[in-house]
C-alpha cells in the first residue's frame, strides 16, 4: 500500500504480524479517488488480539470492490488454505459462486527481485490454476516494478460513485495512531521472540507547539507508554541502564520527525498491563473493535 499511495502509512518489518489494524490510504486524482485498505496478514488466532486481526482481514472480503491478494516469492502458496477458499468463493471460482457478492481479484506476487524467472513462471502457473478468475501481477514494491501497471488496473476496475473522503485526506487514522505505529515498528526491529508481540503503544500526550525563534518549524512534544504483559518483559524493553529503550526512542523520534516534517521531543515510559492481548476491555481501550 505504501508504494501505491506514495506515502509511508503502514509500518514494515520482516516479522510476521507486523500490521495489527486495518489502515486506509487515500489517493485522489482529477477524476478518481482510490481508497486502499491495508489489513493484517491471515493467521490462525491464538488469543483475542489475533482474533480481531483476522476479523480485519476477513472484513476486506465483504466491502471491497477490488481485492488485492498479496503473496510473494518466499511464501508457501497454500499456507492460508481456509482464507483462500473464501477468496475463491468471492471471485466466483468455487461451486457456490452464484450465491453472494462477487469481487474482482488481483493476485499480487511481490518480491520478484528475489527470485529467478523460472521460479516466477512456476508461481504464475500455480496461481492461474488456483485462481483462474484473478488477474496476476508480478511486482516488486521495494523496487517499484509493476506498481504503475497495477495502479492503472485498479483504477479501471473501480465502479463509478461519489468520493467517500475529502480530496485532501490521506488516511482515516489520527496523528497519534501513526506515532504509536512508528514506535511499535522500532520495537519489532529491536527485540526478539515474544517481546514485540506482547507490547502495545499508547500516546498519552501530543502537543503540537507553534513556531518559535528556537524552533522555526514548530515542535511536537509526545509522551508515550509502551505496555507489556509481564514485569520481566518490562526489564527487557528498558534494558541495562535504559539503553534499549533509549535506542527505540531515538530511532522512533527520527521517523516521527520525518513523518510530520518538524522537530519532535519524545518521552517513552514502560508499564505492565497484565495479559492485555486476551482482555476484551483493554483491547477496546487500545482501539481494537471487538463489538
Amino acid at each position: 500500500m505504501n508504494a501505491l499511495v506514495g506515502e509511508r502509512l503502514s509500518i514494515i518489518t520482516s516479522k510476521a504480524q507486523t500490521t495489527r489494524h486495518r489502515i486506509m490510504g487515500i489517493v485522489n486524482g482529477e477524476d478518481f479517488q482510490i481508497v486502499y485498505s491495508d489489513t493484517p496478514g491471515v493467521l490462525k488466532p491464538n488469543y483475542k488480539l489475533q482474533e480481531q486481526m483476522l476479523e480485519f482481514s476477513q472484513g476486506a472480503l465483504v466491502d471491497a470492490d477490488v481485492l488485492l491478494y498479496v503473496t510473494d516469492v518466499q511464501d508457501t502458496p497454500d499456507k492460508n488454505a481456509e482464507f483462500l477458499a473464501k477468496v475463491k468463493r468471492m471471485s466466483g471460482v468455487a461451486d457456490e459462486r452464484s450465491s453472494g457478492q462477487r469481487v474482482k481479484v488481483f493476485l499480487l506476487i511481490n518480491k520478484i527481485d528475489l527470485t529467478t524467472p523460472e521460479t516466477l513462471d512456476n508461481l504464475v502457473a500455480y496461481w492461474q490454476k488456483e485462481l483462474p478468475e484473478a488477474q496476476i501481477f508480478p511486482l516488486s514494491a521495494k523496487e517499484k516494478f509493476g506498481i504503475n501497471q497495477l495502479f492503472n488496473a485498479i483504477k479501471n476496475a473501480l465502479p463509478e460513485c461519489p468520493p467517500f473522503f475529502p480530496n485532501d485526506q490521506l488516511t482515516d487514522k489520527s496523528s497519534r495512531f501513526f506515532v504509536n505505529e512508528i514506535i511499535r515498528e522500532k520495537i519489532l526491529l529491536s527485540y526478539d521472540k515474544e517481546i514485540p508481540y506482547s507490547t502495545e503503544v499508547e500516546v498519552e500526550t501530543f502537543k503540537d507547539e507553534p513556531a518559535s525563534p528556537q524552533h522555526p518549524r514548530g515542535l511536537i512534544r509526545i509522551q508515550a507508554v509502551i505496555y507489556v504483559e509481564r514485569e520481566s518483559q518490562k526489564g527487557i524493553i528498558i534494558g541495562r541502564q535504559g539503553a534499549a529503550l533509549k535506542k527505540v526512542g531515538s530511532a522512533a523520534r527520527k521517523d516521527i520527525e520525518a513523518f510530520f516534517d518538524k522537530p519532535v521531543f519524545l518521552e517513552l515510559f514502560v508499564k505492565v498491563d497484565k495479559d492485555w492481548r486476551s482482555n476484551v476491555s483493554r483491547l477496546k481501550h487500545y482501539g481494537y473493535d471487538l463489538s
